[in-house]
Formats: structure tokens, C-alpha cells, sequence
């Protein structure tokens, strides 16, 4: 899915407004092609970046929200995201909303480098500040949410929620399996496994996710606060 139809999907019909659409990526290491890419991907994914984010009603309840786009170089994270992203996170802290991200990526954006690493860290250090508040952060995770997304804020919600049938882990199993010379559990990235495992609080059907958010937000309202 596009991250507007993500959009389409969850938020109230006419109550989405988006935030930052300004913020796009230079070329700060001189990547070779690098622009060519750029450019490839706004075409494709008719957007400036890999995530479109704003504010919006689920079912009345306001909320800040992002997704990124497959689409858009696999949903990479380059310093642009992790800068959207991160004023995404300052905004819903700033203005008391709760958060939902929505991920779609194949990690850190390689022709960025050390720019791309440092926005797990710029990312996490912003939630922290969303959770010191006691703001709620929804995650989901779609398929493929792996790399450097996976390990930053993609992990670091409240609540997890794994879209059905997503694959969800940070390096390739190729690469692990090469790198500990050991035989992998099977379908150890899935979503069910990691829902065994403690890694998701659960598996839900992308139909279902409107109703399923809207539920979790009601459930963390204060009481006597929101839409009936």
C-alpha cells in the first residue's frame, strides 16, 4: 500500500493534514546517482520523501501520524526521514497527541551514510521525550520493516502491532545465518514469530486496523475525554 492510501484507510475522510512536506534529501557524501535515485523515487511514489506524516482524526480522535512508503527507495531512512520523523514526534510531545507510525522499510539509507546511522539515534532520543510526557505510541509494522527502522523507532512503541503477514528483522536471514554459521528457526522474521516471542503485542489484518487503533486510542484516553 501507498502511504496514502495507509492514510485513506485509518484517518477520518477530509481530517488529514500534513506536516513538514518541505523537508527532502541533498546528496551530503556526493553519492554517485544518487540525485538520479532521488528523483525516481518522487516520481514513483509522488511524494518528496519516503514519509508522508501529519495530523488526523481516527474516528474523531485526534492523532499524529506517519507512514512511509515502499515505494519511495524501499521506505529507506536517510537524514530527510529521520528529520521528519523526529519533528513528527517533537509535534505530537509539543501539542499532546498520541502517535502511530506506520513502517514499511528496508532500513538506513546507505548512500547517506553516517547522516542515515545518526537518525536511529535522533529518532529514539525523540520518543523518549514523547513517553516522558505519557503520550501513547502506536507502531506498526508492515511488510518488510527491517534494518535500521526496525532497530530505532519502529521498535519503541507502546503498543506493536505486526500487519498480517509482514516480515519484521534486522538483517536478511542470508546474512545472519552466514554471519553466526548457525541454522535459523524457520520463519523466524515473521510476524507470528515474533508475536510468540514477546516482539509484537499483535497480528492484525490491515482491514481491521482502523477499528483496532481506534480501540487501543479509546482504551488510553482519560476518562470522560473523547469522542463517544
Amino acid at each position: 500500500m501507498t502511504a496514502k492510501d495507509r492514510i485513506d484507510l485509518c484517518i477520518d475522510e477530509g481530517s488529514f493534514h500534513s506536516l513538514f512536506d518541505d523537508v527532502e534529501s541533498l546528496n551530503p557524501l556526493q553519492m554517485e546517482h544518487y540525485e538520479e535515485k532521488l528523483n525516481i523515487g518522487k516520481q514513483v511514489s509522488k511524494m518528496n520523501e519516503a514519509f508522508l506524516c501529519g495530523t488526523g482524526d481516527v474516528v474523531g480522535i485526534k492523532v499524529a501520524i506517519g507512514v512511509l512508503d515502499a515505494s519511495f527507495m524501499m521506505g529507506s531512512m536517510g537524514s530527510a526521514v529521520g528529520e521528519k520523523v523526529t519533528r513528527l514526534i517533537e509535534y505530537a510531545t509539543k501539542h499532546k497527541l498520541p502517535l502511530i507510525i506506520f513502517s514499511a522499510s528496508g532500513g538506513a539509507r546507505m548512500q547517506e551514510g553516517i547522516y542515515s546511522l545518526m537518525q536511529m539515534a535522533k529518532t529514539s532520543a525523540a520518543l523518549v521525550k514523547h513517553d516522558e510526557a505519557k503520550l501513547l505510541y502506536i507502531s506498526v509494522l508492515t511488510n518488510p520493516t527491517t534494518g535500521g527502522v526496525a532497530a530505532s523507532f519502529a521498535s519503541l512503541g507502546d503498543i506493536m502491532i505486526a500487519e498480517k503477514s509482514s516480515l519484521i528483522g534486522f538483517a536478511g536471514a542470508r546474512v545472519i545465518k552466514q554471519t553466526i554459521r548457525q541454522d535459523l528457526p524457520e520463519g523466524f522474521q515473521t510476524d507470528e514469530f515474533q508475536l510468540n516471542h514477546g516482539q509484537v503485542d499483535m497480528i492484525v489484518h490491515r482491514n481491521d486496523m482502523r477499528k483496532t487503533i481506534y480501540h487501543i486510542l479509546r482504551l488510553h484516553q482519560k476518562e470522560g475525554v473523547g469522542h463517544e
